[in-house]
């Protein structure tokens, strides 16, 4: 096939290439329940213009998707949300969102091979859909941090109380964050890469 004048193919645009210091990058995976803002979170923190693969919600979903809490929720995501940081000059994270509904579920098992860690995002009003979402991850094997984001109208409760109801150990680290706020998701991902060094220093990690 021959290319002449403008019939070329673009390149990536300059702010989507991979920097040239980059040494060594980490798959990341941010999981929870249906409109917790796993979505939101990977945008505001990604570097580059984030993929995803959010569709319309319908009338189909209705008795089918528990869409509590979110009922002003117009799109959700069918496939997976993509997205990278760079943590430092040789270190960058992939980050791979998945979809909330329990129907897409079969997907997690594509997205969770060859993750390092993963970010579970709860939402207090809805506590019982993050059990499904841990038990998962334990049975892979795979680190988590668990992240409460901040709904305006979602009860707050200390961190231990929350420890409890969630039946985690004192190990593993809970974070409050503001998933809209680039810094704030920022704080949520340095946590678990703190989280699997101290994993990597005492030979936890596989």
């Amino acid at each position: 096939m021959d290319f002449k004048g403008s019939d070329t193919i673009p390149g990536p645009r300059a702010e989507d290439q991979l920097p040239h210091t980059a040494q060594s990058a980490v798959k990341i995976v941010i999981v929870g329940g249906f409109g917790v803002g796993k979505t939101t979170m990977v945008g505001s923190v990604s570097e580059i213009k984030p993929l995803t693969t959010e569709e319309t919600m319908t009338q189909a979903g209705i008795g089918v998707d528990d869409n509590f809490g979110s009922a002003s929720k117009t799109a959700t995501t069918v496939a997976m949300d993509f997205g990278r940081i760079k943590i430092t000059d040789e270190l960058v994270l992939y980050l791979f969102g998945t979809p909330g509904q329990e129907r897409f579920w079969f997907l997690w098992n594509g997205l969770f091979e060859g993750a390092l860690g993963a970010v579970v995002l709860v939402d207090t009003r809805r506590l019982e859909v993050s059990f499904d979402v841990m038990g998962r991850l334990e049975e892979r094997g795979v680190p988590f941090v668990v992240a409460v984001n901040s709904f305006p109208d979602a009860p707050r409760y200390p961190i231990a109380d929350l420890r409890a109801a969630l039946d985690l150990s004192e190990q593993i680290p809970i974070v409050e964050c503001d998933v809209r706020r680039r810094a704030s998701s920022r704080d949520v991902l340095m946590t678990l890469m703190r989280f699997l060094h101290s994993l990597a220093m005492t030979g936890s990690l596989t």
